[in-house]
């Protein structure tokens, strides 16, 4: 850690260096623009890039299908604003792989395309992202699916169970998103600043980002279990609606926490929401003794999988809790 002195000019001008050696690594000398980001306490310095384009290639040689997706949203996820996807010859299935990759990801596009290389660029301004918004519509998606998953299961309807599969790709798509942006801000200053929001709350709209996410798995997990059973006895119908209500009631409670300004209310509903998950740890096991006492041990062991999905959205609705306490404690 280097420490400086600050140092008035001209009777009220402060001023004070910075290293030399941080400053010749990052390319600044005599002259050079930089920026400063007030951050509370803190002001951050950054050599001002201006509206410089971050660009990354891959050799996709040896990837195919979900390996080369997955490198596509790698490389968006770390913030790449131009991908350039290279070899020697892009096979058809390759394309398509890329094409999969691109829709489920907000603002990235195909801008070229050879038979050697296929470049995406993010078309969308940073300045125009909205992490509230993106994390406020995964809320409501995942629950949504979570209770057409419940739905779909009790009343064995498979057209609805598929539709709640699909919808998936929605909460991955404003995951990605939310990812990218927080990422942003852990290396550049500027981009916190340019969505209006500080590093600091951007990590705990990420951590939330996360638990609405994997809500949104177990409701695809429920999903994929109605579409494989049939119809279920109505007594185990009820304690799994029953349990759903319950399961979902600590997620709002606890996203209303986390979205409250007001400290006081918000670390009310936090605590409250804290509590209920402690209860519904009884109502598992309620739920558990009714699923073991079925004759259908296939049906006994898939329904015992969607109360384990339940209590564990019950689960991440505590730690989206755990994220709204402290985000409403008061700052050091």
């Amino acid at each position: 850690m280097d420490t400086r002195k600050v140092q008035v000019t001209g009777g009220s001008t402060f001023t004070v260096s910075i290293p030399k050696g941080w400053a010749t690594d990052n390319g600044i000398e005599a002259g050079t623009e930089v920026a400063f980001y007030p951050e509370g306490e803190s002001l951050l310095l950054s050599p001002r890039r201006g509206d410089a384009v971050v660009e990354g290639s891959v050799d996709i040689g040896d990837l195919y299908g979900r390996d080369l997706t997955r490198a596509v949203v790698t490389m968006y996820v770390s913030g790449f604003d131009v991908i350039r996807l290279e070899t020697t010859k892009i096979s058809a299935g390759q394309r398509r792989s890329v094409r999969d990759a691109t829709q489920g990801l907000v603002g990235l596009e195909v801008v070229e395309e050879t038979g050697e290389r296929v470049v995406l660029q993010d078309l969308l301004d940073s300045g125009q992202l909205s992490v509230h918004n993106a994390v406020t519509r995964m809320r409501l998606i995942a629950t949504t699916m979570l209770a057409d998953a419940v739905s779909a299961l009790i009343e064995d309807d498979d057209d609805l169970a598929a539709d709640v599969v699909e919808r998936d790709d929605d909460v991955d798509r404003l995951w990605f998103m939310v990812s990218r942006v927080f990422r942003s801000t852990l290396r550049n200053p500027g981009a916190a600043a340019e969505i209006g929001l500080g590093r600091e709350a951007c990590f705990d709209y990420h951590s939330s980002a996360r638990q609405l996410e994997r809500i949104g798995d177990h409701a695809v997990k429920i999903a994929r279990i109605a579409l494989d059973l049939g119809e279920i006895p109505e007594d185990v119908s009820a304690v799994l609606d029953e349990f759903h209500e319950e399961s979902v009631a600590v997620v709002e409670e606890a996203m209303d926490a986390f979205l409250e300004d007001d400290r006081n209310r918000a670390t009310r509903l936090a605590n409250e929401a804290r509590e209920d998950v402690n209860a519904i740890d009884e109502h598992t096991r309620t739920a558990d003794e009714n699923i073991r006492s079925l004759d259908d041990a296939h049906q006994a062991q898939f329904l015992g999988l969607v109360v384990d999905s339940l209590s564990r959205t019950a689960d991440y609705g505590g730690n989206i809790a755990e994220t709204a306490l402290q985000k409403a404690a008061p700052r050091p």
